[in-house]
């Protein structure tokens, strides 16, 4: 950029004033300007005054489009990654109101006054929901198993074996070999991709073994020419050659769900326990319906030798997950007939539970308070999926709101959904915008007319 050009570039304080009021901190609005300015300074072409504030009107709603705030699901699918997987319930949103606000007692005895360890309370009610010995929470669940792999691997044992067809990619991009390799420890990899038999895990076993892992095949599925061990019958490996055997389940369902949804079975830590194995890891914010967390239980020793390992306090979870974590295991624990319904207060198992002739009701409700509006709306079928890694076969019969706008493309819709005051978010199909109403929650109706209202009208919010 020549000279001239670059002294026309105006100051902070001019681009302030012009800017006018903006929602971000003072702080970092003025980063933001800098960032743009600089930026300004150093490119080969001009930019007006006009172009300038432009791009850094760009910028800003880039970033306040960023933080993270409360958005109305209509993708059909229950467990979204992207969008925070599991909702947490009112009663546990009240418990972290509470603790967050106060101060409390994670690591005092109320009764005797001395200081403790924490969630005591916690750990003796996963055990109990689990079926085990004993339990204990970190951060998530892939920490969880780089703690379990750590500790097994930590002494001259260094083997672990596992079938080629459990090295599976988990969400972000992890890979299960990557995590093993992290923690220290040697892949032993038996079997093929489709087909592993009890004689690989066998033939496989030797001086160098520390554990036997068996992970649970929860975001794909495999049918044909495939076969498998059985828990019980690699059990009995591991017990024979005095190995520990751990299996990582993933999603950690603690409910029928074929009872619930009318699915496929997701295997529970309580019957993978009562099979023989010496630990469980799951995820607390999968089917579980808590927050982040990676959940360990099983055998006594082993899992106070885990809390044993200086590792393990960088794991640990802070007050408010221990307290969400807390508040949603006592949920499961009072829902009725053994947890084969859904627990009051999961939002998670109640969508699951919920039923077509419910949705649908809804649906038509919304679709007479759009009646008038420059779209057509049509109440739909659809199928609700789980998402997150979990119960890749499963489809749930659902119903959507199927919308055609007559003024704008869908896509131009879809964005101006996006940028509502609070965001819709749903798919294009069949030449239509859908939103699942299976994954919004019924106090969300009135705002998902509006933020529809608004989109096709002028009176959307910019950023």
């Amino acid at each position: 950029m020549n000279p001239e050009p670059r002294r026309a570039i105006p100051s902070v304080d001019k681009v302030l004033r012009e800017l006018g009021s903006c929602e971000l901190p003072r702080a970092s609005l003025l980063a933001v300007i800098r960032q743009e300015l600089e930026s300004v300074r150093a490119a080969t072409c001009a930019y007006s005054s006009d172009q300038l504030l432009a791009r850094i009107r760009a910028a800003i709603d880039t970033l306040l489009l960023a933080r993270i705030r409360p958005v109305i699901n209509g993708t059909g699918v229950i467990l979204h990654t992207n969008l925070g997987r599991s909702p947490m319930g009112q009663q546990v949103v009240t418990t972290l109101s509470d603790i967050a606000a106060n101060y409390n007692n994670l690591e005092l005895d109320l009764a005797s006054g001395e200081r403790s360890g924490r969630a005591a309370y916690l750990e003796h009610n996963l055990a109990v929901l689990c079926g085990a010995q004993a339990a204990t929470v970190v951060n998530n669940c892939a920490a969880a198993l780089v703690l379990i792999l750590r500790h097994f691997t930590s002494g001259f044992r260094k083997q672990v074996i596992i079938s080629r067809g459990e090295l599976i990619q988990i969400g972000g991009g992890f890979r299960i070999p990557e995590i093993l390799e992290a923690s220290g420890a040697t892949i032993r990899e038996v079997g093929t991709t489709n087909k592993t038999s009890l004689a690989d895990y066998e033939g496989a076993v030797s001086d160098d073994t520390a554990m036997l892992l068996k992970v649970h095949r929860s975001n794909f599925h495999m049918e044909g020419f495939v076969e498998s061990p059985e828990t019980d019958q690699l059990a009995a490996v591991a017990r024979g050659k005095r190995i520990p055997f751990v299996e990582d389940l993933g999603s950690g369902a603690t409910f029928r769900t074929e009872v619930l949804a009318d699915i496929e079975h997701e295997p529970m830590p309580a019957e993978i326990l009562a099979r023989g194995v010496d630990l469980v890891c799951f995820s607390g914010d999968k089917l579980f319906g808590g927050p982040q967390a990676g959940i360990i239980a099983g055998n006594t020793e082993m899992i106070a030798a885990l809390k044993r390992e200086p590792f393990f306090r960088a794991l640990r979870c802070d007050k408010l997950i221990l307290s969400a974590m807390q508040a949603t295991v006592d949920l499961h624990l009072r829902a009725p007939e053994q947890r084969d319904k859904a627990a009051d207060g999961i939002p998670i198992l109640d969508m699951l539970s919920q039923t077509t002739d419910s949705l649908r009701m809804r649906a038509q409700t919304i679709a007479d308070s759009l009646s008038g509006l420059a779209t057509s709306v049509v109440v739909g079928v659809g199928a609700s999926k789980i998402g997150g890694g979990t119960l890749p076969k499963a489809s749930i019969p659902s119903i959507t709101l199927d919308l055609l706008p007559r003024d704008i493309g869908l896509q131009e819709f879809s964005a101006k959904l996006r940028r509502a005051l609070i965001p819709v978010i749903g798919f294009i199909s069949e030449n239509r915008f859908k939103l699942d109403l299976r994954t919004v929650f019924p106090r969300q109706d009135e705002q998902l007319v509006d933020a529809i209202r608004s989109a096709l009208t002028a009176g959307v919010r910019d950023g």
